[in-house]
């Protein structure tokens, strides 16, 4: 299965791989390791409709998480 074009470049993937809060809601695995899924990735919106890179902390699903 094809993951997530950014996924080596993502602040969130980077940072957050092992946050217990990501891993016990799947976002790693319903958004970054598939490619597919990940189009609705809203990180991937912003990025695409502000031009610039979405805070580390923001998640798949728009949520800002901490550390």
């Amino acid at each position: 299965m094809a993951s997530c074009a950014n996924l080596e470049r993502c602040g969130f993937f980077i940072n957050f791989e092992f946050n217990s809060e990501v891993i016990q809601n799947g976002w790693i695995r319903h958004y970054c390791e598939c490619e597919e899924k990940s189009e609705s990735c809203l990180r991937k919106q912003y990025k695409k409709k502000e031009g610039k890179i979405p805070p580390d902390n923001m998640t798949p699903t728009g949520k800002i998480i901490s550390g």
